[in-house]
């Protein structure tokens, strides 16, 4: 009995002693969190003192201004694999790369746009370069954040530190940002200090890395994920410290994707759980940042989203196609999908800055866009009017403009053949939601079809994905993309659109587009706007992919410009601003990037390897006959 006490005894105390380390270890973990919270807080602080006590219009006050702001931004460093993460929209009060966005989410975009606020670092900084700056102003850039930061304080986001998933969620967000934003400028408006802000970062997540894994021992990330961050900090340590010359090729492809794909495998294994709208569209089972899985954008199976038998889809993919080359779906018999979008074209249409109305004698105001890899946006058009792929293929087809066609009267001359109406019936099984054969089943077979079009890689992901090798000019180009060109300031990987991390929602920009190459005048095209009226929205158009680029001219939303030579040559020149047109709220910068002709050159042989082996499909043969004999005259393609 005596020994049986003993034991118990001792069970007790291990369990204690344990309890007390492993209480230790989680306290060290949070306390280091909350220690860097403070050091952010006490840098603003101080700030905000230095502001106050000094003439900012001084030029050697400005100067020392800027240094201390630079000593927060670094302490922001030592937080950010936290922050932006656990509460996004205060982040942006703390380090906003606008003072202004409006956003329409993934989760939200039923709703209207909604209007963020900015503050912060990046804000400060740039106002500091304004020629007129009042102390009033940029004492609220900096106080916006101060009050932002007691939001990261709060039980409702330091408890989410007592359990290990946030980590992984944070780590993922951290490892895409260290792919696309992190090294290019896009919230670091002093580029000197893009690298030396990288490699302080990288020895502080060391640090974070290293104090996780002694408060959660059973969900630690494994050596092999150590050792190859550590590589990595050497790695940037080896490197200039002008972002101009950092090898962001290497950088991404040795080092940051295979941590991508580390940490995806940890999340898999340890069954990580999110409850943060952050983690809406990723999925956890791409190993690759350059995989066509990294995230979703859109539901391109519609009303058939439940089905996943192979053949029941090629069965919707066979009707699907019909319908995309048949002018049944337009008004009067004679346009198809295929008119303007077309095939071997990348699904555009490289002829003409705008396809031809309904009507046959105007062109459309806008350039035909792409279908090839819609998908991966969250609004589409070059407005974002339109929030899924079924509804911009109803909208097209019912528009007295397009095809002119309305939904009552295109479902029945669908009905109307055989072949159409069996297929249709046949899947109403896989639609439980819908009893009868809608407009919503064609929509939906359209988007089906065309969307595979989109799961294709270019030379640059295989390059990515070690399967293939881009040449030693295409590497210096993408530097270049990365860098002094400024491209990935908004053209994000791996889509290379306006979708950055966490890929929840599409971005617009405004550029200053002329309505042609004589620069005289605007394009009077006002873009988003015409959504959501604002300020900021006018002239703004959504940022779309890079990729297929060299295959699917005209370029911009009013297909102005018909090489990717002029298309560089106006960005180099600071966009329409930089042209001397007025545009007072151009998101492009007006200064010359002074990119060069050699660059140039190396720019676009980057450009074309993203160009994807897409295997394009011959049209069909014939179409489905009508018992209406006036619509078997129809063919392929349509007339025009």
């Amino acid at each position: 009995m005596k020994k049986t006490v003993v034991l118990f005894a001792l069970i007790i105390a291990s369990l204690i002693v344990f309890s007390f380390k492993r209480s230790k270890a989680v306290n060290d973990y949070s306390g280091y969190y909350y220690e860097k919270i403070n050091k952010l807080n006490k840098e603003q602080l101080s700030l905000v003192e230095s502001i106050k006590s000094n003439d900012i219009n001084d030029p050697l006050n400005k100067n020392k201004i800027k240094q201390e702001i630079n000593k927060a931004r670094r302490a922001l460093k030592g937080v950010d694999f936290w922050l932006r993460y656990l509460e996004p929209i205060s982040y942006k009060q703390i380090n906003g790369p606008l003072p202004v966005e409006w956003e329409t989410e993934v989760f939200e975009k039923f709703e209207k746009p909604y209007k963020r606020l900015g503050g912060g670092l990046t804000l400060s900084t740039l106002y500091l370069d304004e020629d007129k700056i009042e102390k009033d102003t940029l004492l609220k850039l900096i106080q916006q954040s101060i009050t932002a930061i007691n939001v990261f304080e709060q039980d409702s986001i330091t408890a989410t530190l007592k359990n290990f998933d946030h980590f992984y969620l944070c780590n993922r967000l951290f490892l895409l940002n260290l792919a696309t934003i992190y090294t290019t400028g896009f919230e670091c408006p002093e580029t000197e200090q893009v690298i030396p802000e990288l490699k302080w970062m990288l020895n502080e997540v060391s640090k974070i890395n290293n104090y996780f894994n002694m408060a959660f021992p059973n969900q630690a990330l494994n050596e092999n994920y150590l050792t190859k961050f550590e590589l990595m900090i050497q790695f940037v340590k080896s490197q200039p410290k002008d972002f101009e010359l950092f090898d962001h090729y290497s950088f991404i492809k040795e080092h940051v994707n295979p941590l991508f794909s580390i940490n995806q495998q940890h999340i898999r294994d340890l069954k990580v759980v999110s409850k943060s709208y952050i983690d809406y569209s990723l999925n956890k089972n791409a190993n690759s940042i350059f995989s066509k899985h990294l995230y979703h954008g859109q539901n391109a199976k519609g009303l058939f989203i439940r089905v996943v038998d192979p053949l029941v889809l090629a069965e919707i993919d066979k009707l699907g196609k019909l319908l995309f080359y048949d002018p049944i779906l337009s008004g009067n018999n004679l346009r198809s999908c295929s008119s303007c979008h077309k095939p071997t074209e990348f699904f555009t249409d490289t002829l003409a800055t705008g396809s031809l109305q309904f009507n046959r004698s105007n062109l459309l105001q806008r350039n035909t866009p792409s279908l090839v890899n819609a998908s991966f946006n969250h609004l589409l058009m070059h407005d974002g009017f339109h929030i899924s792929m079924q509804n911009q293929a109803k909208a097209v087809i019912t528009n007295s403009i397009e095809m002119g066609g309305n939904e009552k009267d295109i479902l029945k001359k669908i009905l109307s053949c055989k072949d159409y109406k069996t297929a249709f019936k046949k899947l109403l099984e896989y639609t439980p939601q819908e009893k009868e054969i809608t407009f919503d089943h064609i929509a939906s077979a359209l988007s089906l079809y065309y969307n595979k079009f989109s799961s294709f890689y270019s030379p640059f992901d295989r390059d990515m994905n070690n399967s293939d090798k881009i040449s030693a000019n295409a590497k210096k180009g993408f530097n270049i993309y990365m860098s002094k060109a400024q491209c990935a300031t908004c053209h994000f990987a791996p889509q290379f659109n306006g979708v950055k991390p966490p890929y929840v929602g599409s971005e617009f920009e405004v550029l200053g587009v002329p309505k042609d190459e004589t620069y005289k005048a605007l394009s009077s095209d006002r873009g988003r706007y015409e959504i959501n009226p604002a300020f900021e929205t006018m002239n703004a158009f959504r940022t779309g992919t890079i990729r297929n680029a060299m295959k699917t001219k005209p370029y911009m939303h009013n297909g102005v410009f018909d090489s990717m030579e002029k298309v560089i040559d106006f960005y180099n020149d600071g966009g329409g601003a930089g042209h001397g047109l007025k545009v007072d709220n151009q998101t492009l910068s007006a200064d010359s990037l002074h990119l060069n002709d050699d660059e140039k050159k190396l720019l676009i042989e980057f450009i074309s390897t993203l160009t994807e082996s897409v295997e394009f499909e011959l049209p069909p043969q014939k179409l489905p006959v009508s018992n209406n004999k006036k619509l078997n005259n129809r063919k392929v393609n349509g007339e025009y």
